[in-house]
């Protein structure tokens, strides 16, 4: 009975709640369970290896899964990227510092893992594809594979190095190995790693590839902002681990390192929920509790979606320019180039992308460097046989529109779509999303925010680590315990791994103080 309140009822009471953590929790869990009971849950009858259900369909995860099954669109011959996306005059998000979009893409990265084709061609099947392990599992981190998890851990029995992931001083702060040696040859330590996308177009390039770090994730050094994201929880892998061995002498290197890496794994779907979401949130604040899906129904084995692959291309969160210490680098320079973050340390690069306005999610507002990006998601969707964006809202509980001023308030926009498209059931998926009005009271416009929650709570909860036999001492130890429990932001997890202390007035957050 309570799941069919209105949801301003159930912010209400939440509201209320904030003094009764009881009722708190309580309240909690039926928000969450309505945010994800919009649509239908998985397992999705869909894949993208058919366009009708198969066993493959249903089994085989190396193909993205569809909430939708496919539909031929018949879409328009237009530059539709230039003329949606093209930006003008950068409009800001309201809301959200720079820190949101470093900490999306870090995210979305680890398990958002379309193949990547051989050759660029907008009809590669590979595109169909991925490479994810469908789990939040800190692959960035900790790579894809057994394999590669052990290329980068120290693998020290020796006392004060139990459990470590491999790292380097650079300027007295610790930072990850570099990947390639003098000679811009991956160092055969790290041959197991996946390649660093768009690496091939800095060959032979030292200021870049010497600088490169040796992460799990190839997408890990796209950018400073994600390789600081990366960094900070090298620190805080290393940092446990040490409170690990000191507190279990008797473990060897192996225990130490899982029960590190556990931590760490449930630390980060924490700052997923209580600082990631709750910034996405209008007004609801959520709390990381893992007994919500224990007994919930969409409880079941996470398969990424095509559909989840796209909404999350967020490049008008990027501004043109990112200020590192006293540099502002053109977006286009900063793609690939670490040196901005080894020049100016982490302490410092946190505060910077803080300070920092991300542009506003939307129409018009993509950077000039970026907007080949929206034509390749354009062009997915399209050979991915996507529904349309009418379809979407439908089955996502959302009004489905009517005419194109349903869609976006702002003329331009309207007048845009009308021309382009004969009715508006043909605008598509990737097109509509972005063509949205935004929401002023979060970053995100309506179907990308409902589309966002679904996906996120069933797919960060359903963690085994969260699980109702696992999240427990036996899996973590008394002292991990109380690390994830004083754990809710990348703040709190940034004062306990640089040089000295943050100021009072260092700020660090997603959501902008004013």
């Amino acid at each position: 009975m309570l799941n069919r309140i209105p949801t301003p009822i159930l912010i209400g009471i939440l509201r209320l709640a904030a003094n009764w953590p009881w009722l708190a929790k309580k309240i909690n869990k039926l928000v969450i369970n309505k945010s994800i009971d919009v649509c239908r849950h998985r397992p999705h009858p869909w894949s993208t290896i058919h366009d009708y259900v198969s066993w493959e369909s249903l089994t085989e995860k190396q193909w993205s899964a569809r909430h939708l099954p496919a539909k031929i669109l018949n879409p328009p011959k237009n530059d539709i990227a230039t003329e949606l996306f093209r930006r003008k005059e950068i409009r800001y998000c309201s809301k959200s510092t720079c820190l949101f979009p470093a900490f999306a893409q870090y995210l979305t990265d680890g398990f958002i893992r379309t193949e990547m084709p051989g050759k660029d061609e907008p009809d590669d099947p590979t595109r169909k594809r991925n490479t994810s392990n469908h789990e939040i599992d800190l692959s960035p981190l900790y790579g894809r594979t057994i394999q590669q998890t052990r290329s980068l851990r120290l693998l020290s029995s020796n006392e004060g190095k139990k459990g470590r992931l491999k790292s380097q001083l650079v300027d007295n702060e610790e930072f990850a190995p570099f990947l390639y040696d003098e000679s811009l040859n991956i160092k055969p330590e790290f041959t197991t790693l996946d390649f660093p996308l768009m690496s091939e177009k800095f060959k032979g390039n030292s200021e870049i590839l010497s600088r490169i770090f040796a992460f799990g994730g190839d997408r890990a050094n796209a950018s400073p902002q994600v390789a600081m994201v990366n960094t900070l929880f090298l620190r805080e892998h290393n940092r446990v681990a040490g409170i690990i061995e000191e507190a279990n002498p008797q473990w060897d290197d192996e225990h130490v390192f899982q029960v590190a890496r556990n931590i760490i794994i449930v630390l980060f779907i924490k700052i997923v929920v209580e600082e990631y979401i709750n910034h996405i949130s209008p007004s609801i604040k959520f709390i990381a509790d893992p007994e919500v899906a224990w007994e919930a129904p969409w409880n079941k084995p996470n398969w990424i979606t095509t559909e989840f692959s796209l909404l999350y291309r967020w490049h008008p969160l990027i501004p043109d320019e990112l200020k590192w210490g006293e540099i502002n680098y053109p977006v286009a320079k900063t793609i690939m180039n670490n040196k901005p973050l080894l020049d100016i340390g982490l302490k410092q690069a946190f505060i910077d992308m803080s300070a920092q306005r991300a542009g506003r999610i939307g129409p018009f507002n993509t950077a000039e460097s970026l907007l080949d990006l929206e034509a390749k998601a354009i062009n997915q969707g399209r050979l991915c046989q996507l529904a349309s964006y009418a379809d979407y809202r439908e089955h996502l509980s959302l009004s489905r529109p009517k005419d194109f001023s349903d869609i976006s308030s702002d003329s331009a926009v309207v007048d845009l779509l009308r021309r382009i498209y004969h009715k508006v059931d043909d605008v598509e998926f990737y097109v509509g999303l972005f063509a949205e009005d935004p929401d002023t009271s979060s970053p995100l416009p309506p179907l990308i925010r409902t589309m966002v929650a679904v996906d996120a709570f069933s797919q960060a909860l359903t963690n085994p680590l969260l699980s109702k036999h696992v999240f427990n001492e036996d899996t973590f130890t008394g002292n991990g315990m109380d690390i994830i429990a004083n754990t809710s932001s990348l703040k709190d997890i940034l004062e306990r791994n640089i040089p000295g202390e943050l100021k009072p007035t260092d700020f660090v957050g997603m959501t902008r103080l004013n």
